[in-house]
């Protein structure tokens, strides 16, 4: 029961859920902009986030983009090989989501109803859905 206590405090989910989107934004390979961008946060607040000993909040739609994120990086590394899984978000698409156009700058500018969507098509190319 306290290991379940533990992890409803938003500080906890708001540090693992950081983490591991700060990894994800380094193998993806994205700048500054688009990493704070995606994540809805300005550079310099992205920049703070990024440190270990971050102690500001994260809004619910942080929150539920930075979880759709490590869903899309899952999805993308169980789904193809290592280079292409790696630069799949910043290369150009011409899937019906993205008309030529990166994911990364799909993600960005349509905000979490996009991002929500590229989670949901790469589910369903891998079968998930």
């Amino acid at each position: 029961m306290q290991v379940a206590e533990r992890i409803r405090k938003p500080e906890h989910v708001n540090t693992v859920a950081l983490k591991a989107y700060a990894r994800i934004a380094e193998a993806w390979g994205l700048s500054l902009k688009q990493a704070a961008g995606l994540a809805d946060m300005s550079e310099s607040t992205w920049k703070r986030a990024r440190k270990p000993d971050f102690a500001g909040e994260l809004t619910k739609d942080q929150l539920l983009r930075l979880s759709a994120v490590i869903g899309i990086y899952k999805s993308l590394e169980l789904y193809f090989s290592e280079p292409l899984a790696r630069s799949w978000f910043t290369r150009p698409n011409t899937g019906p989501l993205f008309g030529g156009s990166r994911p990364i700058d799909t993600a960005i500018e349509g905000g979490l109803p996009q991002i929500l969507s590229v989670r949901t098509y790469l589910d369903a190319l891998r079968g998930g859905a």
